[in-house]
């Protein structure tokens, strides 16, 4: 049977996939680094609601602390991947969490804003026992990520999406790094680049399916709104660096431009950083990008004097495109019309992972009812369509 859904979202539920097979083997801690691992946020709550907290082996005091929230269209994504602890921050003094939130398949929208805020109410709870800094959190998200961490920056004393437990902290962040996020949904297909493949007015959209309907269906519209980072906008909002490709062909480039409008209109610090050239995430490699970011973090969270000090209240700024480096500890979807197999591409999981994650019998293929991942995945795998993938379907080259 062949899929309908577009093939970038078979790509993203495929990288969901990878990054599970990447959660049961993490790579190994820079020398250094302690690590507290699947940290449940919400007392009994689901598999997802947990997070990974990255540590200095030695503080002087109390550790300011960044949040990642990952990516993947709020369908798929894993808190294993991990850009600050890669980066280094543990080592310039912070601490760093990484969570997962329900997906859309789980719970929609506004469960995985509520998440989010219950993880930052946790780790303020829990800042005591970790040594946290709980006056200096900031947050940092790619793509879905990013449009969830935009959206903690706006509603900061927004108290509608904080529910469940440790109601007595607080989950505003003093500092906000919002890659490639959307903004309005219903303005995503006005701005896409020409030849997109993902329609965001689809009822099958990412977008659609986290609200739990078409996004242009007027019995929507309420829905849409309450996800958009700029409703809940006001002066109090922490600073945001936004960094944007402007070739980015699932988020349009224009989403992070009605973001830095608002936010300057209404006098937030923001600085706007595109990539000419860059795509979603991609060509985001290179020192320029890397020193932006910690010297964003390193003046508000650390309180030092940094490049970003001399930074104007609003500013707009550019860099052309450099290759990302290199990563044995992350898949990336694939582009269109590619395989895996290049430095930097994107690349499905082995086999061997492939039955780790889902053979439960150890007889050495997978069935329908033990594959773990998104049936439309199996589906692709299972050539000829007897209800068993094997090593030699597995292996075999195709859209998969």
């Amino acid at each position: 049977m062949k899929s309908k859904l577009p093939f970038t979202v078979l790509a993203l539920a495929w990288l969901s996939f990878a990054s599970a097979a990447l959660a049961q083997n993490p790579p190994s801690l820079p020398a250094g680094v302690v690590a507290h691992r699947d940290l449940a946020y919400v007392t009994g709550g689901h598999a997802q609601q947990k997070l990974d907290l990255f540590l200095p082996e030695k503080t002087a005091g109390p550790t300011p602390l960044i949040v990642w929230i990952h990516g993947g269209a709020w369908v798929s994504g894993d808190k294993s991947d991990n850009p600050p602890l890669r980066s280094g921050f543990v080592q310039r003094g912070y601490a760093v969490a990484s969570l997962n939130y329900r997906l859309s398949g789980v719970a929609l929208f506004p469960a995985q804003i509520e998440d989010c805020k219950a993880a930052l109410r946790w780790l303020r709870a829990h800042a005591k026992e970790y040594n946290l800094d709980p006056a200096h959190i900031g947050v940092w998200g790619g793509s879905a990520g990013g449009h969830l961490v935009a959206l903690l920056g706006t509603t900061g004393g927004v108290k509608d999406f904080d529910v469940g437990e440790n109601l007595d902290q607080s989950s505003a962040v003093q500092a906000v790094g919002d890659f490639f996020g959307p903004t309005d949904f219903v303005q995503m297909d006005a701005h896409a680049l020409k030849g997109t493949h993902l329609i965001h007015d689809d009822p099958g959209s990412p977008e659609s399916k986290v609200i739990g309907g078409p996004i242009q269906d007027k019995a929507n519209y309420e829905k849409v709104q309450r996800a958009n980072p700029i409703k809940y906008l006001t002066k109090d909002a922490p600073p945001y660096l936004i960094v944007h490709g402007d070739q980015d062909p699932l988020v349009p480039h224009h989403q992070s431009e009605l973001l830095y409008a608002a936010l300057k209109g209404a006098g937030v610090p923001v600085r706007f950083h595109t990539i000419k050239g860059g795509g979603h995430g991609k060509g985001f490699g290179g020192k320029e990008i890397s020193e932006m970011v910690a010297a964003f973090f390193d003046l508000h969270l650390l309180g030092q004097k940094t490049a970003a000090s001399g930074w104007s209240a609003a500013m707009t700024s550019d860099s052309v495109a450099v290759a990302d480096a290199p990563r044995a500890d992350h898949a990336r979807p694939p582009e269109r019309g590619k395989q895996g197999g290049g430095q930097g591409q994107w690349q499905r999981p082995t086999w061997e992972q492939f039955l780790e994650r889902s053979d439960a019998n150890k007889d050495g293929k997978v069935t329908r009812d033990e594959f773990k991942g998104p049936p439309q995945i199996f589906e692709m795998l299972d050539r000829n369509k007897d209800g068993v993938v094997t090593k030699e379907e597995h292996e075999q080259p195709g859209r998969n």
